[in-house]
């Protein structure tokens, strides 16, 4: 598991609302970069194995969107959650969790969470490639704070959820103010 220093330069494939696509999918492609998410922002990050699964749909999420105001008055632009699933599944999964603040951000690929190092099998749950649980604080590009779960492994047969929480994350940025 690699430190970096910087978020990786990837292009994420998400899928924005437009009412000129016709039918029941009113999506259109839009790709996203790195340094559109990132560059010139003050951003938490938290990732997380799967959307729709138990731990990310009951606490994970939902934790982050009730704090989302306190996030915003600590000077953070963008709360978002990163999973390895497509713009679809997120969408769905953003729809059913009522979700109107944090930004999700697919990473259908993995490729962003393989070059943070964060990519691991998960073939024991039958996911596959999923990211592991973390969070982190970014500004400008630059990792400022990383908390990632203990037991980092391939086919972990337990899924810690200790330090990559909402509150974790709004308690070390009200550190930083003090």
């Amino acid at each position: 598991m690699a430190v970096l220093e910087r978020v990786p330069d990837v292009v994420f494939k998400t899928r924005v609302r437009d009412e000129s696509v016709g039918g029941p999918n009113p999506f259109r492609w839009q790709d996203l970069t790195t340094q559109d998410i990132f560059g010139g922002k003050k951003v938490v990050l938290f990732a997380l194995p799967g959307a729709f699964t138990p731990t990310c749909s009951s606490t994970h999420l939902p934790r982050y969107e009730e704090l989302y105001d306190e996030f915003r008055a600590l000077g953070i632009d963008a709360v978002i959650c990163l999973s390895v699933n497509d713009a679809f599944v997120m969408y769905q999964w953003g729809k059913q969790q009522g979700v109107k603040n944090v930004f999700l951000l697919p990473d259908g690929s993995g490729e962003f969470t393989r070059k943070m190092g964060m990519l691991v099998r998960k073939d024991n749950l039958g996911f596959g490639m999923r990211s592991w649980r973390y969070s982190m604080y970014v500004n400008d590009g630059v990792i400022e704070k990383m908390f990632i779960e203990p037991n980092f492994s391939d086919d972990c047969p337990i899924d810690p959820f200790e330090v990559s929480d909402a509150d974790t994350m709004l308690n070390y940025l009200k550190s930083l103010k003090s």
